[in-house]
């Protein structure tokens, strides 16, 4: 009887074995035996200001209880770049009446313009006019989605550049107005690439196929980036709030570069923290460098995903985990700014660039 169960164990173990063997790639995830110090951060050291959230509910939307979970992360002020929702003026009044009413100190919010029918003539001069018309009701800034450089495509089907003639006196408008355009050009250039072994997105990709982007389709990533640029360097008195670290959080010595060409663009950390937090060193150099251009941003709204981001920027804690495996495998690192540095992040940069929002929320 014990030759027979020894067999049987033997078997199972070969089994187990050759199951292990099989295991699909996106199925490893070991946890880390590495024992560090850990830091749970779940409030922020100083009042922040998220420059990029976005709230399609918000016409008629419980502000009390989103202020609340703002209250418990430190979030002294949230930005809603989705002020039109998917488009209607009705959307931005009842978001703006909503506010008005409830929290008109702790919620700031932008407008956004539609390319649809931008070949019609006086496209140009009513989007203008729209602009002038939701600042006046209260809008402080104009968001422009990735759609906008890639998906848009005008009555001929060919894709609406970035850069598009037309849309320039929008961008000047803005800056008569005094509002900045915060603008989502791109995605990760890995979605532009062959979606094989050589791919550091290949499980994101593999798991949302949707993100793949094809040059044919959507213009190259090179292209629509330039298109980005090149209206920047061409409205000069337009502040421009370049989302997600520009798509260069991963290559921040070109991001220099460009800051340092570029005066009148800043940019923000929002879903990119996992590029900083994979380089201590090197991201905290760039931060303390260029403090007085980059603001915090996060781009959805869930709580408990702020905690890395304050980790990443306030511990010095070593090899831990991001909150999507898929989106970053690696693992973070705190960059341990100097409170300074740390203030301009969270609160004093925007403050500089946005307009009508409350200094008396924030400390000196």
């Amino acid at each position: 009887m014990k030759f027979y169960s020894s067999i049987v164990l033997l078997f199972v173990l070969s089994i187990t074995s050759i199951i292990a063997q099989k295991m699909e790639f996106e199925d490893y995830d070991p946890p880390s035996t590495l024992v560090v110090p850990e830091t749970e951060v779940k409030k922020a050291k100083f009042p922040f200001i998220d420059v990029h959230n976005h709230q399609f509910r918000m016409p008629t939307q419980n502000l009390q209880d989103l202020v609340n979970e703002m209250d418990k992360l430190n979030m002294a002020v949230m930005v809603n770049l989705s002020g039109r929702g998917r488009g209607s003026d009705e959307h931005l009044t009842k978001s703006l009446q909503n506010v008005k009413t409830n929290y008109p100190n702790r919620f700031i919010v932008f407008t956004n313009i539609r390319l649809t029918g931008i070949d019609e003539p006086g496209w140009t001069e009513r989007t203008i006019a729209q602009i002038e018309k939701d600042v006046a009701l209260g809008a402080n800034g104009l968001k422009i989605y990735k759609s906008q450089g890639m998906d848009n495509k005008d009555s001929k089907g060919n894709r609406i550049k970035i850069d598009d003639p037309r849309i320039g006196p929008v961008w000047e408008k803005c800056g008569e107005l005094g509002i900045p355009v915060l603008i989502h050009a791109a995605d990760p250039k890995s979605f532009w690439d062959p979606h094989d072994n050589q791919n550091e997105r290949w499980l994101e990709l593999k798991l949302k196929s949707r993100r793949k982007r094809e040059a044919k389709v959507t213009g190259s990533w090179e292209t629509i980036i330039q298109e980005q640029h090149n209206i920047f360097r061409k409205h000069k008195n337009t502040t421009f709030i370049n989302a997600h670290l520009g798509w260069y959080g991963n290559n921040l010595a070109k991001l220099a570069e460009l800051m340092d060409q570029i005066p009148n663009m800043y940019t923000e950390i929002g879903a990119v923290i996992a590029e900083l937090g994979r380089q201590p060193r090197n991201a905290k150099v760039f931060l303390t460098k260029y403090q007085d251009r980059v603001m915090f941003g996060k781009d959805s709204w869930n709580p408990q995903e702020y905690y890395t981001y304050f980790r990443v920027l306030e511990s010095s804690d070593e090899y831990f985990p991001y909150y999507k495996r898929y989106h970053a495998f690696w693992k973070m690192y705190g960059l341990d700014l100097d409170d300074e540095v740390l203030k301009k992040l969270y609160y004093k940069n925007a403050l500089k660039v946005i307009p009508n929002i409350d200094k008396s929320l924030f400390p000196k």
